[in-house]
């Protein structure tokens, strides 16, 4: 069974270029959590049957699959997620 997509507030930093630099993860009950690193940055599918520009990102020293839906997004309009194996996932 492919992971789900969990949809997320990001914030994030965009350079004159328009080059993005996701810097955390923000959960609808509040919770905020910083990315420690990007680690790679590449246009990518998803398991979770999507695609877009997939960040490889350091979260509390775990490595996570951030995805930003561009062009490929179901409601046509750009979205962040990550994959799920369990629902949402938790970091602490």
């Amino acid at each position: 069974m492919p992971p789900s997509r969990v949809y997320v507030r990001i914030r994030v930093r965009i350079s004159p270029d328009g080059t993005m630099q996701p810097l955390a993860i923000l959960w609808d009950d509040g919770q905020e959590f910083e990315i420690d690193r990007v680690l790679d940055v590449r246009r990518a599918a998803s398991e979770a049957e999507s695609r877009g520009m997939r960040y490889t990102v350091k979260i509390l020293g775990k490595q996570r699959l951030l995805f930003y839906e561009d062009v490929y997004s179901e409601t046509g309009k750009p979205r962040w997620f990550i994959e799920s194996w369990k629902g949402v996932p938790k970091y602490e």
